[in-house]
């Protein structure tokens, strides 16, 4: 960390329904912990309402963190992850590849030099009277996917394409990524990685879709081709275009609802998240039924990097509401048994359908509505593979690598003697 790093940034944020930000409060870094305090101007507002009740509370006076966390889990919601970090680090530095890794930024400085158009409905600013949006004029996707390949690549980027890059900087997730607005819609646009053994960005594509199919809330999808190469475009939800202009929608990722940190991640599970679905989310009920839906395509699919930042809720309502899916990524296998990021009930995390059927209990399902969301899900992976592989585009040595690999693995299968 320089001894120049900002010791404060001031936190804006999007009312429901309301297309300017108002100014929320004012983060401040103490002895390595970021407080929080809201402004007296914002709990003077008629349409106030907390960042995230159960961690910030709409009150006034200074807030710390609850240890071991260093700042408030839904402000670092908003600020970026692995690829931002990395685009981050490149624009201010001009340093890429392993020159960049010693690079130290607090979190402030990431908060500060990214983007503007971040997911949920906050943005991070130096100053609490004057909004001035972090963003610069869309680029084109091949110059976007030019830009991402450079820093993949670990090379300075020229200052166009860092301009070009600097838009998505904000967006979580560790794989290169930029945002991109079509009419009434904003994307997140994914690209393929230097590292890449086989079409990632297209077998996303087939599971998102999939996802659908299987009848479970998911982002909407589509695959482009840009010089030669497949683009993922997922359309944002956080996001809606009124007669006044972009509204934003605040959220938390259940890393946050689960009241942890980075360091604790591991710790999440589904069980825990359903407990707390029961307490504080809208529809309750049919919520839970959606959460296990996911988990068990999390397991037929093979996406085992379902950690708790891959999942949302909305908080600009009275109670919390799942976001849609998104995400949800077959990830590479070796061996042939296969643990999720987030366990299923306790400590228990193999990706097994036989682990969700002991589950069920805590999501509010009996054993017959879990087993027939489980078989519905595997006649659905079965009944529209071809048609959605075609629609992906992809070839059949693709096909062959995820078949029975990530999609519909044996030992996903094993102990559960259905479907």
């Amino acid at each position: 960390m320089t001894s120049d790093a900002p010791k404060e940034a001031f936190v804006w944020i999007w009312l429901p329904e309301a297309t300017v930000p108002f100014v929320a409060g004012r983060i401040e870094r103490r002895d390595g912990l970021y407080t929080f305090n809201y402004g007296r101007s914002y709990l003077e507002h008629p349409d106030a309402r907390a960042i995230f009740a159960p961690e910030l509370p709409l009150r006034s006076g200074i807030m710390e963190p609850t240890p071991p966390m260093a700042m408030a889990s839904c402000l670092r919601d908003g600020s970026p992850d692995a690829w931002g970090r990395r685009v981050i680090i490149n624009r201010l530095t001009g340093l890429a590849g392993k020159a960049a890794r010693d690079v130290e930024f607090d979190e402030l400085t990431f908060m500060l030099a990214s983007g503007s158009d971040r997911a949920g409905a906050l943005d991070f600013q130096a100053s609490p009277t004057q909004y001035v949006a972090r963003q610069e004029a869309e680029a084109r996707l091949d110059q976007l996917m030019a830009a991402a390949e450079l820093v993949e690549a670990g090379m300075p980027l020229p200052p166009a394409l860092a301009q070009a890059l600097f838009h998505g900087s904000s967006m979580g997730g560790a794989r290169p990524k930029a945002l991109i607005t079509g009419g009434d819609r904003k994307m997140i646009a994914k690209f393929s990685a230097s590292a890449d053994t086989y079409s990632v960005v297209g077998a996303e594509f087939v599971a998102m879709r999939l996802a659908r199919l299987a009848g479970l809330d998911v982002a909407p999808v589509e695959l482009m081709t840009v010089s030669g190469r497949q683009v993922l475009l997922v359309e944002r939800f956080d996001r809606r275009l009124s007669a006044a202009g972009w509204e934003r929608r605040g959220m938390v990722s259940a890393l946050t609802i689960l009241r942890l940190d980075e360091m604790q991640a591991r710790y999440a599970s589904y069980g825990d998240l359903a407990d707390i679905v029961r307490k504080d989310f809208s529809e309750p009920r049919e919520t839970l039924r959606e959460l296990f839906g996911r988990m068990v395509f999390n397991i037929l699919c093979g996406n085992t990097d379902d950690h708790s930042r891959n999942h949302a809720a909305f908080t600009d309502r009275d109670r919390l509401a799942l976001t849609p899916a998104y995400d949800i990524c077959p990830q590479s296998r070796t061996g042939r048994e296969a643990s999720l990021a987030m366990s299923i009930d306790g400590q228990d995390r193999r990706a097994q359908l036989s682990v969700c059927r002991t589950a069920a209990a805590r999501f509010q399902l009996t054993d017959e509505q879990a087993c027939k969301i489980m078989d519905d899900q595997i006649a659905a992976i079965r009944t529209n593979w071809d048609a959605v592989c075609d629609e992906a585009g992809l070839s059949a040595v693709d096909r062959a690598y995820l078949w029975g690999r990530q999609f519909l693995n044996e030992y996903a299968l094993e102990g559960y003697g259905r479907g």
